[in-house]
């Protein structure tokens, strides 16, 4: 007897992963991102940070709101930050080796954040600007607060502090 195949071959398995999302128009929404379980690249799964870098337009949200959840298509563009719950930026291969930088960020909805950067480049090629330079458009700040992932587009000026 042949066992029948349970679903689809191009399903695979997502977690939810709780986050807040401040849009250009300065509302901030409550909700679930749903990253893949697996993934190739590190140990946990697929990251959000990942997950907004891997594409450009529309992404996937489940928003917190009344009546009930619902889900709603964000568009990355109109994205300023993404406060996380957890430290998924340490989840990085090359997180404990990149160099770390005390950052103020001002952001283009007049907020201003202050944290750390890491920047995983060769020596010679870690310094702040390197950071600004990176392809990457969603990236990493840690604060006293958690983990924010701040789109590069939406940075207005960053100033590193003395002693980093």
């Amino acid at each position: 007897m042949i066992a029948e195949p349970t679903g689809s071959e191009f399903r695979f398995e997502k977690r939810r992963a709780a986050a807040v999302v401040t849009l250009v128009g300065g509302e901030s929404v409550h909700g679930s991102f749903f990253t893949a379980a697996a993934d190739t690249r590190r140990d946990g799964g697929e990251c959000i940070g990942d997950l907004l870098n891997a594409d450009t337009g529309f992404f996937p949200f489940e928003l917190d709101a009344p009546p009930a959840p619902h889900a709603v298509l964000f568009n990355r563009a109109h994205v300023i930050t993404v406060a996380l719950f957890d430290d998924e930026a340490r989840r990085d291969p090359g997180y404990a080796v990149a160099k770390p930088r005390t950052v103020s960020i001002l952001l283009s909805n007049g907020h201003r954040l202050h944290g750390t950067v890491r920047i995983a480049r060769p020596h010679g090629h870690d310094r702040l600007s390197d950071w600004a330079r990176q392809n990457e458009v969603f990236r990493y700040v840690e604060t006293t607060d958690g983990t924010i992932i701040v789109n590069a587009a939406h940075i207005v000026a960053i100033t590193e502090a003395s002693g980093s």
